[in-house]
Formats: structure tokens, sequence, C-alpha cells
């Protein structure tokens, strides 16, 4: 009888072990199954920034739903430090696939991705994927955010005519602030490619540019908002996170009667400056981000499945396959004719009908005087690489305050 029981013990044991063991190895193959994905943030959904990549973040789990599993990192600073624990703690979750947003992340990720080469990396905004080492699993893209701020340029352009049309300004009134970020190339040539818009309406106008040396400080963009304004400007745009410029139109137009509008960047902002904020820009990381993941999913080259103009693993588009958004149209303060001239625009956009950077104009790139270029001479931005690289500030006709 002792035996019976002692054989049936046994056997319950060693059937609950099989079980175990079948359970483990069919959780693992499902497991494998499954791509886990990261997401490097140098902030938080407090920014346009961050937001415009989460929506991609939200649209790729909804597109892909449990197939994938993502993992997220906000607030990594751009320091090695940060963002190599960020990327590091990402591939010990099994992350096969990895995005970072900031250009600041770009050499740890670069360093990340040679340590990790069963990892695709994938860097927004960066400039390092032709640089050697080229790495088969490190790979750049962003959209041709030049276009977006060239159509912008011609709304505010439109306004500027309107104003003087009714005597609101004077020609000679016509300036335009902006308040940019940093005295990256990428500042550079958006509000570069905004005042060229501005131009192909208004030829007389005038640009001057304040930089606040910070990405996200409301307080600060606000106050260099407020100083471009009290200088007389009438448009204020902007290459910064926060909704401080747009905030500092409507105040000044509401509380103290100016002439001033705005125009945002990576989010709407006439929820803040509802008469004065007549349009924004942004790109959308969809496209990228949601094919990305579709490539790794189905074993093959991210750039089988995201189509690139170049042979290396960079990506850019603009309107011509969506990655470029107009958002905040505000119809209710907008010239008379500007939504034609805009859908007119994005058209010609779309069929590469468009050169932006080109004219009568000499620009001296501030990092190396000896540096010029003619713009009777197009520079065409983006033909090499996504990473914007006009970096001339045009003599005369744009000014750069300290």
């Amino acid at each position: 009888m002792k035996n019976k029981y002692a054989l049936t013990t046994l056997t319950v044991i060693f059937g609950v072990a099989v079980m175990f063991l079948f359970t483990k190895v069919f959780s693992a193959d499902e497991d494998s199954k499954i791509l886990k994905i990261g997401f490097v943030y140098n902030a938080d959904r407090a920014t346009a920034y961050t937001t415009n990549f989460f929506r991609a973040q939200t649209e790729l789990e909804d597109a892909f739903g449990d197939r994938v599993q993502v993992f997220a990192k906000y607030n990594v600073g751009e320091s090695g430090g940060p963002c190599e624990k960020a990327i590091e703690d990402l591939a010990e979750e099994g992350c096969r696939l990895i995005f970072a947003v900031s250009y600041g992340h770009g050499e740890t990720v670069k360093k990340k991705a040679a340590k990790y080469p069963e990892i695709q990396f994938c860097h927004a905004t960066g400039d390092l994927a032709d640089q050697e080492p080229v790495l088969p699993n490190y790979h750049t893209f962003m959209g041709t955010i030049h276009e977006g701020r060239y159509v912008c340029g011609i709304i505010a352009g439109m306004k500027l005519a309107e104003l003087i049309s009714k005597d609101k300004i004077k020609r000679n009134q016509a300036k335009v602030g902006y308040v940019g970020a940093f005295s990256y190339a990428e500042v550079i040539s958006g509000y570069t490619a905004f005042f060229l818009g501005v131009r192909s309406i208004v030829p007389e106008a005038e640009m001057f540019v304040r930089y606040t040396n910070t990405w996200s400080n409301h307080v600060i963009e606000k106050k260099t908002a407020e100083e471009l304004i009290n200088e007389g400007c009438v448009i204020i745009s902007q290459h910064s996170d926060t909704a401080g410029p747009a905030i500092a139109c409507e105040e000044a137009s509401v509380k103290r009667g100016k002439t001033v509008f705005h125009v945002g960047y990576n989010q709407s902002m006439t929820d803040v400056a509802p008469t004065t904020s007549l349009v924004s820009n942004r790109i959308d990381w969809n496209p990228y981000i949601l094919g990305a993941a579709k490539a790794v999913l189905s074993g093959k080259s991210i750039e089988k499945i995201v189509k690139s103009p170049y042979k290396n693993n960079d990506a850019a588009a603009g309107f011509d396959r969506g990655w470029i958004e107009i958002v905040g149209l505000n119809r209710h303060i907008l010239a008379p004719g500007t939504e034609e001239a805009l859908e007119k625009t994005v058209r010609l956009f779309k069929g590469g009908n468009i050169t932006v950077f080109q004219g009568n104009y000499w620009g001296v790139n501030p990092f190396d005087e000896n540096d010029v270029w003619d713009l009777r001479k197009p520079f065409i931005e983006c033909e090499k690489r996504s990473a914007p690289g006009f970096c001339y500030v045009l003599k005369d006709v744009i000014t750069v305050e300290e």
C-alpha cells in the first residue's frame, strides 16, 4: 500500500513538473514572438516635442496590439551617463528596437549600437548614420520640416500683407521675430525657411532672432518673445518647445493693444492664443516609427519598409508622404485667400516643384565667417541626409540679437 501511495505521489510530482516545464517553454516561445520596443525621451509629455513622439508610441501600440510591448524612459539627460543607463536598462528588458528622440543622445546611441548589434537603434534628428563607423543597426530619421516652416511663412506673410493693406502697419514695419532654442543648423534652417516664405509675400520683411539656449523653458521663451514684441515685431514664430511665445503674443494683443500674431511649432497653440495664433506645423513621426516596427517584426531591414532617398541608414520625407503636418489653422484670423495659397504650396511640395533656399541673398556661417553661400545658387536642403544642413544667416535681412 505504501508503495502504491509513493508511486502515486511521484506520478503527481512528475506531472506537475512536466506541466511547469511545458508552461515555461511555451511562455518563453510566446515571449520571443513579442517585439519589445524602447523609447528614450529627453523630456516628458509636458513638452509638445515629446508629446508628438508619444502620439507615435501610442499609435504603435494600437496598430500592433499584443505583438509589441513598449518600455519608455523619460527625462533622460543628454550627457553620456543617463542615456547609457537608459539604453542598458532597455537592452536588459529584451528590447530589439530602440528609439532615441533627442539630437544630443546621438553619440551615446551609436556607441550602444556597436555594443548591441542584435538591437536596431533609430535616432530621430540625428546626423551620424553616414559617419564612420557605419553600423547596420544604427538608423537616423527626420521629416523635412523646412517645408512646413516655409508654408507657415507664407501664411504669416499674407497676414503681414493684410495688415499693410489695412494701414495697420507700414511696409517698413514688417518685422518678424523668432524665438530660437540654440544656434544649431536645424534652428537656422528652420527660421530661414520661415522667413523666405514670409518674403515671398512681403519682400520688405526683416527678421530678428533671439536664442534662448534652452529647448523648454517657458519663462525664458515668453520673456524672449516679449522683448521681440517690444522691439516692434508684429509676427512672432519659434523653434522651442513651450507655448510661452504664443502666450506673450496673446497678452500683448489683448492687454496692451499690440498688433502681433504668432506662428507655432509642434502643437496647435490656438487654445492659449485664440486671437493671435495663426498656425503651427509639426513632424508626424508615425510613418517612420510604425514602419520600423513593421520591419523588425517581419525580419526585414528598416530601409526596405521605410523608403528613403538616401543609400545609407537614413530616412526623410515631407508633405509628399505625410511626414509634415500643418496644424492649428486659425480660420478666424487668417488673411483672405490663405487656405488656397496653403493648398497650392503643399501641392507644389508634393510634386517636388519648390526649392526653399534660393534668391538674391548671401548667407554667412555663424561658426565660420569664411563659409558663405550665394543663394542665387540654390541650396538643396536634406539632399544628402535627413538632418537639416542649411547653416547660413542671411546678410542684411536677418539680424541675430544677443
